[in-house]
């Protein structure tokens, strides 16, 4: 634990910066805690930081401290919305790496005009939890293989699932696949916690543009809705215009923005 004073503009009493465990902070005013700040490494490797703090002095000295006792890169995520709170990062020296739109995804097949959707001929979808594990994890490292070496995998979305170090398959029962008599061709992924999320719709760049995608988002949703879910959510990358397309053609529509800053 280390302990470093900063006198507040709000109060005489000196405001102490402590670490109180790995990658965590706390501001104490005479004991009482007017600040936390936190850090955590995602599972595509970079570290992410967080600050919660009752004023902009507070923020700004939690930020400088944990700045100086963080290696570099560093990034976080706001909604831009919260203007006070990207002021806050600006401030730190982060700038503005991407934005992310959040869309709220309708499942009922009525409204999506996916109820008649089926995947190509020759492709059936493996409903979640049937797929072959090690067909699965093949074609999973393929399509990260290809957009690696397009666009950049820190360009999707960022994964926020823990997952084993190395490991790229957040739980093979989320993933619904398009399958090919000898490989599987296109993967989604849904993760319902507190509500549906779609992570992840990918397809092998040699078999886009056949509607596997719009097949496996069918197959999803449907699924959802017969669940008992009216809406899923998903985020897009703003220069992603394909996402935005597929998913503004079947009713979904945006809720929010997201940005991601780096420093």
């Amino acid at each position: 634990m280390n302990t470093k004073p900063f006198t507040s503009g709000l109060s005489e009493d000196a405001v102490m910066i402590t670490r109180v465990a790995d990658r965590q902070w706390h501001a104490l005013d005479d004991d009482l805690v007017v600040g936390r700040g936190y850090a955590e490494r995602r599972p595509d490797g970079r570290l992410f930081v967080s600050i919660d703090a009752w004023c902009d002095a507070t923020f700004d000295r939690l930020a400088e401290v944990m700045l100086t006792e963080l290696p570099a890169p560093l990034y976080t995520v706001v909604d831009e919305a919260d203007v006070e709170l990207t002021a806050g990062w600006r401030r730190a020296g982060f700038t503005i790496r991407r934005r992310e739109w959040e869309y709220m995804v309708p499942t009922d097949p009525q409204v999506t005009g996916l109820e008649a959707v089926l995947p190509p001929s020759g492709v059936t979808i493996v409903p979640a939890g049937q797929a072959e594990e090690s067909l699965l994890r093949v074609v999973d490292r393929a399509i990260r293989d290809e957009v690696e070496a397009t666009v950049g995998w820190q360009s999707m979305p960022a994964e926020v699932i823990p997952r084993p170090e190395g490991d790229t398959i957040v739980d093979p029962s989320k993933y619904a696949v398009a399958a090919a008599p000898d490989r599987y061709l296109g993967l989604i992924r849904v993760v319902t916690v507190n509500r549906p999320r779609i992570g992840l719709v990918a397809v092998r760049a040699g078999e886009q543009r056949r509607g596997i995608a719009r097949a496996l988002l069918a197959h999803a949703l449907r699924t959802l809705h017969r669940s008992g879910f009216a809406a899923a959510w998903t985020e897009v990358h703003e220069s992603h215009q394909a996402a935005s397309a597929l998913f503004e053609g079947i009713g979904a529509r945006p809720m929010s923005s997201n940005l991601e800053l780096v420093r």
